[in-house]
């Protein structure tokens, strides 16, 4: 009999342990799983609008908790755009709206007119807004689909009814997704006159996007730049105290698989104890004892990582319905859900069954059966 055949066999034929075990390798997998796609999901939503703008790099307040938050005067807007190397600088002003159930977490943009091109921003259907009407909007594409609504046609948000203007895209779903405002009636009705969230900034032709931000940077303490995703961090410290809680999460469950591994598999090495004499009396090296061990404890994990992957997946699209996460929860299942199952099934296989197999394998065939 072969070495897998053997794995196979004895996996099988202990089949309660092994479904147990592998059920509880299925939960730590759950857990890793769930909250890798919960993390991911809130961190895209969070950074979604830094994609929104069609610009090189991205400017916020500098240690706010949430990027919404981030504050920024017209002033510096000024400063910004007269740095060397930058093209244009455009600024917003954010909040978010709950319009209905459908749409509980519409982002608001208030943006100058005139900057709607250096934004991105292409209309599509209908016109611009004034700059200083108090009663028009312009809807992102998929959000007006969203909602059935048409150029001329109006909307309850914010402080009262507004007539849409005007259609927009913007080649990013979350900004598809968004309702602008004129930037000064926004700012006046947010109570924040001259205030902004963001600055969009785009580079000269030539300009080397990473100096022009670091020279930003330094020139300006109070606010850092965000080039991509993975800086988001820079800004928004609720972003890393998500990815913290995530990596903790992993590793938390990856010890706890391994201890319930570990003692799995050290109570089958006491029932065992005569075969794996007679193994080591008919030629078995400990290498072959080790494998066997280690084989057995990673078929069950990667039988976890299967049932594990499909808990998450339904336990995943529960939390996406629930009233608190609609719309900021997208569930998205990648070839990265698939690779973090493995990765923690694996660790807590191979961690959980290394110091049984390591015993199994030291254990003299006379010892061995001696003791059954």
């Amino acid at each position: 009999m072969s070495l897998l055949s053997l794995i196979w066999h004895d996996v099988w034929v202990k089949k309660t342990r092994s479904v147990l075990t592998a059920l509880a390798i299925a939960v730590g997998v759950m857990t890793v799983v769930t909250l890798g796609i919960v993390t991911d999901s809130i961190r895209a939503t969070a950074a979604g609008v830094l994609e929104v703008g069609s610009a090189d790099f991205t400017i916020a307040q500098q240690g706010v908790s949430d990027i919404l938050q981030s504050a920024i005067t017209d002033a510096q807007l000024a400063q910004v755009a007269q740095e060397p190397g930058v093209a244009s600088a455009v600024g917003v002003l954010l909040d978010t709206e709950n319009l209905n159930p459908e749409n509980p977490l519409v982002v608001e943009i208030g943006i100058d007119p005139d900057d709607l091109s250096d934004f991105g921003v292409q209309i599509v259907g209908g016109k611009a807004f004034d700059a200083n009407a108090t009663d028009q909007v312009m809807l992102g594409s998929r959000l007006a689909a969203n909602l059935d609504t048409q150029v001329g046609q109006q909307i309850t948000i914010a402080d009262g009814p507004k007539t849409v203007v005007g259609i927009f895209n913007t080649g990013n779903v979350f900004g598809d997704s968004a309702v602008m405002f004129p930037l000064v009636p926004f700012q006046a009705y947010e109570k924040q006159p001259g205030g902004l969230s963001l600055l969009f900034v785009k580079v000269t032709p030539g300009s080397d996007v990473a100096t022009v931000e670091q020279a930003i940077d330094d020139a300006h303490p109070t606010l850092v730049g965000i080039a991509s995703l993975a800086q988001f961090g820079r800004a928004d410290s609720s972003y890393q105290l998500i990815t913290a809680a995530d990596q903790a999460a992993t590793i938390v469950a990856i010890v706890i698989g391994a201890i319930i591994v570990m003692n799995t598999m050290l109570l089958s090495l006491v029932e065992r104890y005569r075969e794996f004499g007679i193994l080591r009396a008919i030629g078995w090296t400990r290498r072959r004892i080790v494998a066997l061990v280690l084989g057995e404890a990673i078929m069950i994990g990667f039988a976890g990582a299967a049932i594990g992957v499909g808990l998450a997946w339904g336990l995943a699209t529960i939390l996406s319905r629930l009233p608190d996460l609609v719309g900021i929860l997208h569930p998205t299942y990648t070839a990265g859900v698939f690779v973090r199952a493995l990765l923690t099934a694996g660790a807590v296989a191979f961690l959980g069954a290394l110091y049984p197999a390591v015993r199994a394998a030291r254990l003299s065939p006379l010892e061995a059966l001696r003791r059954e």
